[in-house]
């Protein structure tokens, strides 16, 4: 396919090699080794210039190349009709088989339909999929720790057991931007010690990282480190 094609004369040999110590699940025979940017703004071409092209793509599932799965989430990101975006992303998630992918996908319009996306983000996190859950554990992250924020979110997210690595990095991460955003509802998970040993340590760990929390708190989340 031409997309393909397109995407093979933009190669970056020693970012290719950089980009595969990053994922590890990925085969490096996978990846071409092209920029973001590079990716989105062919993404952003097909869709202004070769529509039907860039349709047609997304129904060339799956993808051999992780810069094809990359182009395919940004191609999504910008479809302005919500109904579409969300087939398309249902028909994706399954596909997704790293975290780099499954993190920069992040559809605009899912912004403008908060109640709407939530009800397909609660169905995500019973998925079986690695990559489908982490997908809406980021979603909560991004998206419902502002205005939107219930503490249901958190309740939905400390349920969760798993022993998928990237699943529970992403429980902290949530933890963590929760500790920053919404600190009054989000310390009794730790103090209660809600969350799994590796979970709430790795949380601990991120929330001391990072520069919105005071030097207070991070000290205060010492004393709830879990033994491994």
């Amino acid at each position: 396919m031409f997309i393909t094609e397109r995407l093979l004369t933009l190669a970056d040999i020693p970012y290719r090699d950089f980009t595969a110590k990053l994922i590890p699940t990925i085969d490096k025979e996978c990846i071409i080794g092209v920029r973001t940017p590079a990716i989105r703004s062919l993404a952003k071409e097909l869709l202004k210039q070769q529509p039907k092209e860039a349709m047609v793509f997304l129904e060339k599932l799956p993808h051999y190349y992780y810069e094809e799965n990359n182009l395919h989430a940004f191609i999504i990101a910008q479809i302005k009709d919500f109904e579409k975006t969300m087939q398309y992303t249902t028909q994706f998630l399954p596909y997704i088989d790293n975290w780099a992918t499954c993190d920069i996908f992040a559809p605009k319009i899912f912004l403008k339909y908060p109640e709407e996306v939530l009800s397909y983000v609660q169905q995500w996190l019973k998925s079986n999929e690695t990559y489908t859950v982490r997908y809406a554990i980021g979603v909560l992250l991004s998206n419902y720790l502002d205005e939107h924020f219930k503490t249901t979110h958190l309740d939905w997210v400390a349920a969760i057991r798993s022993e998928e690595y990237y699943i529970n990095m992403m429980i902290a991460w949530y933890f963590a931007t929760a500790l920053a955003k919404q600190y009054k509802t989000t310390i009794p998970y730790i103090e209660a010690k809600t969350l799994t040993p590796f979970v709430q340590n790795k949380t601990i760990q991120k929330a001391r990282e990072s520069l919105r929390i005071s030097a207070e708190t991070k000290e205060y989340l010492l004393q709830f480190k879990l033994p491994n």
